[in-house]
């Protein structure tokens, strides 16, 4: 399988549950500062996918999956017995979802396109930020008696979450009031699978 990533981006998500998973991926680089995006081949990423943004998983059968996190749901479930995902049945599966489109609605898109874009303005960028500075306290106050998003294990929502909140550096967002939440962080990026994604990616660690 291919993963179209850029690095540190949202598809650094996926190549994170690859990687605890032990999913072998081929690593497609795409150039997202350029108009329209490039592969790293010179082909413009709409060739690959329509939308013509990352994070792209093509199939050794040709077929494509797009969409951050239908691409985690997937790669969990090609390896059930890493156990990245709640069982099923379990009132934890429900959590994970909540947590995903919490992470989707409430951080993802706070923090991208208000803080990546300056043509918006700094009014703007300072209501993202103290929208940001809500969702931080929602989920240092759960990180205060929790270790991951869900349940006593590493899932999904983690690879998701630990990659969004990553951007805080980017963006000179110092997350020292949420030591809860900056605990949390400083130990997803510690897991060895993190560490080998963010190198391949060329991240510092």
């Amino acid at each position: 399988m291919k993963l179209y990533y850029a690095p540190g981006v949202c598809s650094m998500a996926a190549h994170i549950v690859a990687t605890e998973a032990d999913i072998p991926l081929e690593l497609v680089k795409v150039d997202i500062r350029k108009d329209p995006h490039l592969i790293n081949d010179g082909r413009d990423l709409k060739r690959v996918n329509e939308k013509g943004v990352v994070p792209v998983l093509e199939l050794d059968d040709g077929r494509t999956l797009t969409e951050g996190i239908a691409i985690l749901h997937f790669l969990a479930d090609k390896k059930p017995e890493a156990m990245l995902k709640p069982a099923p049945e379990s009132f934890d599966h429900y959590r994970l979802h909540e947590w995903l489109t919490f992470i989707s609605s409430e951080l993802h898109k706070i923090f991208s396109p208000w803080l990546f874009h300056p043509e918006y303005g700094e009014d703007a960028a300072n209501v993202a930020r103290q929208k940001l500075r809500e969702r931080f306290n929602i989920l240092d106050k759960h990180f205060a008696s929790e270790t991951f998003l869900v349940g006593n294990r590493f899932s999904i929502a983690d690879a998701y979450c630990f990659t969004i909140m990553n951007w805080s550096k980017g963006r000179n967002i110092d997350l020292g009031p949420w030591a809860h939440l900056s605990r949390y962080l400083s130990a997803i990026a510690d897991r060895p699978a993190v560490r080998r994604a963010m190198a391949a990616e060329g991240l510092a660690i």
